[in-house]
């Protein structure tokens, strides 16, 4: 699957497609200023944890170029500019992850007092080997994640955790397309995903697209097709991985892991190294965010609670698919070795 979900441009931006207009409409918009890829990265019309830190990345990278131009690159604006990416979304690990590869690639220009020029190239090259590694990565995921896909399977997913969440061919959905790819002849169930309907919008799309048979559930429906034995496994992606396995991934993964649980069916996650968070213990610590409480249809008066992300302990976590391969519990040792 190869969608042309973000590039560069000639004239030092980036061209995004706005994913809060699909399915009904495919608009491709441009981010020349970090005000502009802050607002694109908020907004969701670029998403999804490993898109996020590529987006960033290139944003800081093109609003450089320009800055350079005009004479006005300095150390100074570009902690700054970083600073403010790297605060746009504060669950998924990746965006604060790709903006520190980004300073720590100019840092050393800096130091050796080079041309604006040369930071811009270092900016411009991190950002770039972050996309590229994010899809070999995928690629990788794809592969270990569809071994866990028997033949015939009817797969549940959540949210969008593919080709339009990253920068290849998607985490969870990677391993659906590579086992789809491989003849296994397997169905997905894609949950809705409520408030903004990712499952419904994206997931579906992109799958039906690809030529993947997939059906579109409400949320809600999840427990009576479990209940009924129509579905085989469940995997999903994840924004941020604790040292000890809890997943923060969008608002209904946890439920989809108990009601796993409840019905004897295996949940997988399925995240690339750059998701994991060593410096956060266990999922309680990580912060979840907190979106407008206008993306809920709430009758006027009520008080609205619109988190964006839940947290799913590790014990309910089958195994986590990487990009270096099937981790299984007990998640503590089996993570710190994907660090090794």
């Amino acid at each position: 699957m190869n969608l042309d979900v973000i590039s560069w441009t000639p004239h030092h931006t980036v061209r995004f497609l706005d994913q809060t207009l699909l399915p009904k409409q495919e608009v491709y918009r441009e981010a020349a200023t970090i005000d502009e890829m802050v607002e694109a990265i908020r907004m969701l019309r670029v998403r999804g944890a490993p898109l996020i830190g590529i987006s960033a990345a290139m944003g800081l990278a093109a609003a450089a170029a320009r800055e350079a131009k005009g004479g006005t690159l300095t150390p100074e604006w570009l902690e700054d500019a970083a600073a403010r990416l790297a605060a746009a979304r504060p669950t998924a690990v990746n965006l604060a992850w790709a903006v520190r590869r980004m300073r720590a690639a100019a840092e050393p220009v800096w130091r050796g007092r080079k041309a604006p020029a040369a930071v811009v190239l270092a900016l411009r090259d991190e950002a770039q080997r972050i996309w590229d590694e994010d899809a070999e990565m995928c690629a990788a995921m794809g592969r270990y994640g569809a071994e866990l896909i028997p033949a015939g399977a009817t797969v549940m997913t959540h949210c969008n955790a593919g080709a339009l969440a990253t920068g290849g061919i998607g985490t969870a959905v990677a391993a659906l397309y590579t086992a789809h790819e491989q003849g296994k002849g397997i169905r997905v169930v894609s949950g809705e995903t409520r408030p903004l309907r990712q499952g419904a919008r994206l997931t579906a799309w992109e799958l039906a697209k690809a030529g993947v048979p997939v059906t579109s559930i409400v949320d809600s429906a999840a427990a009576s097709l479990m209940a009924k034995g129509a579905i085989d496994l469940i995997i999903t992606g994840a924004d941020r991985i604790a040292a000890n396995g809890d997943a923060a991934n969008k608002i209904g993964t946890y439920s989809l892991a108990v009601l796993a649980r409840a019905h004897g069916i295996p949940f997988y996650i399925a995240a690339p190294r750059s998701t994991f968070d060593l410096s956060v213990s266990r999922g309680a610590d990580i912060p979840i965010e907190e979106r407008d409480a206008a993306e809920v249809d709430a009758a006027p008066g009520a008080e609205v609670f619109n988190p964006a992300f839940d947290v799913t302990p590790a014990e309910y976590i089958a195994a986590i698919v990487t990009d270096r391969g099937i981790v299984k519990p007990p998640y503590g040792e089996g993570i710190r070795r994907l660090f090794d």
